[in-house]
Parts: structure tokens; sequence; C-alpha cells
């Protein structure tokens, strides 16, 4: 018997090195971690499982029989966050460099599967070559049997994806499957074709960094939510984000405790510039009405004209969107409805409440914005609020213009609750624009055209750039002082805890896309 453990204790050994010493130190030279200690960095203590550290390929093509590694490139199993259950796999690039084949595959999506079963978010944390040329079409095949699982398994139980390293080819497909994907400055990096290849075929001189690092798809694409400094960072942040959202479709997000007081912001009542058309920033709003130090922002730096991500009120957790006055005007355009609706979305699918905050002039004008599909783009959004059924309540601080109006979480497309402050202009358009249009005789036939323009934008104005004509019809549930949003908020979500809404039955709607 002492001969038998001796031999289980080597081989764990064996596979607890991956690729062995020097290929860990190439790899810390790098300036990154190895699988195991990215794991170790995201557990609680102790509480890692492996399920499959002594499994292996079963390939015999081009010499693989005779490079056999335990764990075949990734370490699959399961373990806690902050005493909560999550699946995590890690691929080894110290084992041909974390790519992946037949067996690489079925670890994870045995991972996967339990993830599904027990109703736990699964963590993938991606640093892989690609595709494993040696064992041909069943690489592939692997691929595809992850695709298939983080598509049924989508809305179910959360997915995140960390990109640890490089991430190509077919790899980049299941985290753009996942609900949230983790970039690493200066040492991972996304695409579907490398360098090489468009060099090639269009003949562009591009690096990996530039062509799909973090800064690249943070900032431009949009492909990932999250840009962190280095690796540690990264881990960090996923643990955040998971204290903000439940473990499955069924549950609901942690509450902390949460012990009432005096929830007046008398800063509110001054952040909104007298000027109609002076910016500010709506994180001031946002940060005045959460619990304090609580806003998790996602996508921060794509498409700038809103904002969204996860905060607390008295202690629950929310979802957050908001237009961003500072940035564009806070004007709606392609990427900012698909930034948020893809944010709604995630919220609606596990009963996280929204948030929303409305300062919008209109959707973007221009013949890049049209053809390029701001129409299906901007119902991507609206789609996304009409099918929502978690709590939803609206905030609108100054302008609410046009279709926008309707767009952001209107009483018409099924929003909870609606308020408005004194300074919310609820109208078609502007009183510059609409005086032009209703008055535009008027104004040509008078001895002083710019007083006869200036009178009748006044008189809009007083008609209908004011929240009051929304209430009378009771599109605006209540008018209220900036300083009592926040307890009129708290007792809005509270009211709604209970809410039940349920959609018409159907195998699914057809979204936009």
């Amino acid at each position: 018997m002492e001969d038998k453990r001796k031999r289980l204790e080597a081989m764990q050994a064996e596979a607890l090195l991956g690729g062995g010493e020097k290929r860990i130190e190439a790899q810390h030279k790098k300036g990154k971690l190895t699988a195991r200690e990215r794991i170790h960095l995201l557990l609680d203590e102790g509480s890692f499982e492996e399920i499959g550290q002594l499994v292996t390929h079963r390939s015999t093509n081009f010499g693989l029989d005779k490079q056999k590694f335990y764990g075949d490139g990734v370490v699959t199993g399961y373990g806690t966050v902050n005493g909560r259950m999550v699946y995590v796999f890690a691929q080894d690039f110290t084992v041909f460099g974390g790519s992946l084949a037949e067996a690489h595959a079925t670890k994870i999506c045995r991972i996967m599967d339990l993830a599904m079963q027990n109703g736990a978010p699964v963590i993938g944390l991606n640093d892989s070559g690609g595709a494993r040329i040696q064992e041909g079409v069943v690489s592939l095949g692997g691929y595809a049997d992850i695709f298939y699982r983080n598509t049924l398994a989508s809305g179910v139980i959360p997915q995140i994806s960390a990109i640890m390293g490089p991430c190509a080819g077919g790899a980049v497909y299941s985290p753009a499957i996942t609900d949230f994907i983790f970039m690493v400055e200066n040492t991972s990096y996304m695409f579907v074709t490398g360098p090489n290849v468009v060099k090639t075929v269009t003949h562009e001189e591009v690096s990996s960094e530039e062509l799909g690092g973090a800064s690249a798809h943070s900032v431009k694409s949009g492909v990932t939510h999250f840009s962190s400094v280095n690796g540690v960072a990264c881990i960090q942040e996923i643990k955040q984000l998971l204290s903000y959202i439940p473990q499955n479709c069924e549950e609901e997000a942690p509450r902390l405790a949460y012990e009432k007081g005096n929830e007046t912001r008398p800063k509110l009542a001054s952040i909104i510039p007298d000027n109609p058309n002076q910016p500010y920033d709506i994180r001031e709003v946002i940060e005045e009405v959460i619990d304090a130090d609580s806003f998790f922002e996602v996508h921060k730096n794509f498409a700038e004209n809103i904002v969204v991500g996860f905060a607390r009120l008295a202690g629950r957790s929310i979802g957050i969107v908001a237009n961003q006055p500072a940035y564009l005007a806070g004007v709606l355009d392609i990427k900012s409805s698909q930034k948020a609706a893809r944010f709604v979305r995630f919220c609606d699918c596990f009963n996280v409440p929204l948030l929303v905050f409305e300062d919008v002039p209109g959707f973007l004008p221009g013949t890049d914005q049209e053809w390029n599909a701001i129409i299906t783009n901007g119902a991507k959004l609206l789609y996304a609020f009409c099918e929502a059924t978690v709590p939803r309540v609206t905030v609108i601080t100054r302008k609410a213009y046009g279709g926008a109006y309707d767009v952001m979480n209107s009483k018409h497309i099924g929003a909870d609750m609606n308020y408005a402050w004194p300074s919310a202009e609820i109208a078609v358009m502007g009183a510059k624009g609409a005086a032009e249009i209703i008055f535009k005789k008027e104004i040509e036939e008078a001895t002083d055209p710019a007083a006869k323009w200036a009178e009748k934008e006044k008189e809009y104005a007083d008609l209908f750039a004011n929240p009051y004509s929304a209430a009378e019809r009771g599109y605006v549930d209540e008018v209220i002082r900036p300083e009592d949003t926040r307890e009129k908020l708290i007792k809005a979500f509270k009211m709604l805890e209970n809410k039940v809404a349920n959609l018409p039955k159907k195998k699914h709607g057809n979204i936009p896309l």
C-alpha cells in the first residue's frame, strides 16, 4: 500500500508542476501568474477541490505520444469566493501553450455541466495559444462543445471570462458568449485573426496589442467590460463583481446589512447647472444616491455617453443605467445603445433591479450612424427595457427628448416608477428647434425674426420644457426635490421587491440583432 501511495503522490506532484519549472519561470518573466496561482488568488483559502488532475490526452500524432502532462493544459475544479460556491477552469500556458484539444475541452465541459446542475457561477481564466493543431478536428469539436454549453448556460448561471494571456481564433467565441469579459493590460489579447494574417490579407501592419489588446477592446470595440492593470487586480475585480450578482437565475443577489439614517442628500440640489446646455457628470448624481463607495462601473471606457454598473441601495444590489451629459451631451448612439442593452439584459436575467437616470437630448444624427444601423441598434435598448421584468425605476434629471425619452425606461414601456426633478424637460425636442418648426412662418414674416424666434422659443419652453405636462398625464409618478431622491428610491425598490411580471408564452423573442 505504501508503494501505491508514493506513486499517487509522485503523480500529483508532477501534475502540480504543469509544464515544469523552466516553463513556470518563463511565465513569471512575462509578468504572468500560473494557472494554479490564479486559482489560489481567486478562491477562498483551502476551498479549491480539483477535478481531473490526472487526465492526459490520447493522441499519438506528430510525436504527442511522447509528450504527456497530467491535466492536459487546464486546471479545473470548484471552490468558494467569500463563502459562495463557484466553478473554475484555468488554462495552463506552461503545457502545450494552453492549447485546447479533446481531453482539455472535456475537462472544461465537465465543470460547466456541474455548474449548471448545481446553480453556481462558472469562471474561465483563459491563457491559450488556441487549438492544438496536432489533434486536428477534435480540437475544433472541443471548442464547439464549450460554445454549446455557454449558450445553454446563458441566463441560467453567471459566466465570467478573464483573458490572462493570448486568446485567438475560435477561442474568442466562448468568452464572447459569457456575461462579462476581463482583460489584463499588456499581457492579454483577443482576435479572430492575428497580425500576420491581417498583414497578408489587408496589408496592414499592426501589433497584437494594437489589434486586440485590453485597450483596443475596452475603448474601441467594447468586447471587454473590464481592463485591469495586472493579473492580481483582474482577479480582485472578478471577486468584487461576484459580490453584486446572485448564484443563478432563481436567486437574488446577496444583501448587506443596512441601518436607516438620514437619507436626504442636499448636494443633489446643486448638481444640475442653470444653463440647460451646460454639462455635468452624472456620476456625481449616482454617488450621492447610492450607498457610499458602492458603485462598480462596467464598460467604463467604452461608449462614455452612457454609464452602466452595479451599486447598492440600502444594502441591496441594483443595476444602474445613466445618460452622461459630460460626454456627447448624453446622446444615444450605436455603441451606447449596445452597451446599455447588454447590461439591462444581464440584470433582468439575474433578478437585479434597474435604476435609470435620464438626461438625453435624443439620438445622434448623421450618415455614419444611419448607415451603421442606429435604428436597429437603438431598438436593442428599447427591446431590452421592454422585455425586462425586474423592478425598474427612472429618475429624469433634465432632458428627456423625442424617441430617446421613450427608450430610456419610460412608463410606456413598462417602468414601475418614474420620478422627475423640477429641472426635467420632457418634450418631443428642444424648445429652440421646436419653435423654428412650429412658428416658422411667423418668424420669417416678423420684422425682427431673431426676437420673434426667442419669444416663441420661450413660449414652447414654458409649455413643454418642464415635467408637469407629463405629470398631469401620469407619465411621471411624482416630481420630487433632488435632495429627496435617495429616500424615494429606497422606498420604491422596497415596495417593488415582490414584483411579479410574466411575459407572453413563447419560445423566445426575436431581438433586433
